[in-house]
């Protein structure tokens, strides 16, 4: 069974073998130009937008896996018919899809392992300096979390195939729906992996002029005058006033009216003075720098239980489905 997996594999595996043997050749170089450079400091501003580019071509990966090597692997032959003799044959059909999930995942997860191990190695010294690891797209390149993508891309691709039984249609509807996953664990489940930070910073006029930066993680946040690289700035509560109420719009405005028309950066900037006078402060919810790898490992138990309820799904589906 084993054998005749890799077989069935081999073209897209040498596939893979050899994107993954490309990308490995251009971020060892990639690596070693970053760690040649003489002024660290403008690794973020030299090579952020190639961080960036990296990452989101790293986060296409589980995608990719999940339609090209998940959809094809049971739909293809419930299409072709070719299913009618594999099953008759003395191997089960929960082993047959229990090998080829095996053997294939492993491959899936070998892929994006490495991928993401060059990746992390390569852009080291400029997460280092940038202090921005938790951002939402540099967080799914880095570490183990890709593993457990790769791993859920590619076993929701092949019971999507087994329910659609129609090869492209599957390809198509894994590849989009893994991205939405991609997009919504972010968003609707890692600020919650565990009890955020809180605290209260107080807005000065500097502060007003910098608050676009509150709720990014980028360019190092200040919580409670102390800057905290990495941290993962999760929910910020409006202006508030002393006593804790909201800062009314009728005092926002009455700032706001009493800026001189200097144009919009002056106006802003006289408007920070005024508001800094009125003794505001905001609360503000964080994940700290040292969760980073915590967060990763929690991303990745939560993709692999998701890969073992699908596989039970499957698994369940192959042994009543009627040849």
């Amino acid at each position: 069974m084993i054998r005749m997996s890799l077989r069935q594999f081999r073209i897209q595996g040498l596939v893979g073998a050899i994107l993954l043997a490309l990308a490995a050749g251009y971020l060892f170089r990639l690596g070693a130009d970053i760690r040649a450079a003489r002024d660290t400091s403008q690794l973020p501003s030299q090579y952020g937008q190639t961080m960036l580019f990296l990452a989101a071509g790293l986060g296409l990966v589980p995608a990719l896996v999940g339609a090209f090597w998940g959809a094809p692997l049971v739909a293809r032959e419930l299409e072709s018919g070719t299913h009618r003799l594999v099953w008759n044959q003395s191997v089960t059909r929960r082993r047959w899809l229990a090998v080829k999930l095996m053997v294939l995942g492993l491959a899936s997860v070998a892929v994006a392992g490495a991928l993401s191990a060059l990746l992390t190695w390569a852009a080291g010294p400029v997460d280092q300096v940038a202090g921005d690891r938790f951002s939402a797209i540099l967080f799914g390149a880095r570490g183990v979390a890709p593993i457990g993508y790769a791993a859920f891309g590619f076993v929701f691709g092949a019971v999507t195939g087994l329910l659609v039984r129609r090869t492209l249609p599957a390809m198509a509807l894994v590849f989009l729906a893994v991205i939405a996953v991609q997009f919504a664990v972010p968003n609707l489940l890692r600020p919650h992996y565990m009890p955020a930070e809180r605290a209260t910073v107080p807005m000065s006029a500097d502060a007003i002029n910098q608050a676009r930066a509150l709720g990014s993680i980028t360019g190092g946040p200040v919580i409670g005058g102390v800057e905290v690289p990495n941290s993962w700035i999760t929910d910020t509560s409006r202006l508030l006033t002393s006593d804790g109420r909201q800062l009314s719009d009728t005092a926002f405005n009455r700032c706001l009216d009493d800026a001189p028309k200097t144009g919009a950066a002056g106006r802003f900037g006289d408007t920070a003075v005024c508001l800094g006078e009125l003794d505001l402060h905001v609360n503000i919810a964080y994940q700290p720098n040292q969760r980073f790898w915590p967060f990763q490992w929690i991303e990745l138990a939560i993709y692999l239980g998701f890969c073992a309820l699908l596989a039970a799904v499957g698994l369940w589906r192959i042994q009543r489905r009627v040849t």
